[in-house]
């Protein structure tokens, strides 16, 4: 293929949805593409991050930002952890 063959072959935008033809919007997810296998609480949590996710127009959450959801989801720490007390 000559240079200027190769430079007319359509380059996709790998950014938007639509730049692969049906795909649509799927997103790749930090966690997997289904939470169908999950527990009742691992399924809210996987929602509430991916509803983070969308509305912050984030890929991946930090642990910063994981830590902020649990918290709003209500979770709360009771005693030390396991980990702590080794340390």
């Amino acid at each position: 293929m000559s240079e200027q063959d190769h430079e007319s072959l359509p380059f996709p935008d790998r950014r938007r949805a639509a730049a692969f033809p049906g795909e649509g919007s799927v997103e790749r997810r930090q966690f997997g593409n289904s939470l169908a296998h999950l527990s009742p609480g691992a399924r809210e949590l996987g929602s509430a991050i991916d509803r983070y996710k969308l509305e912050n127009r984030r890929r991946f959450v930090t642990y910063e930002e994981m830590y902020e959801i649990i918290t709003k989801l209500g979770y709360a720490k009771t005693e030390p952890s396991p980990v702590q007390k080794q340390a």
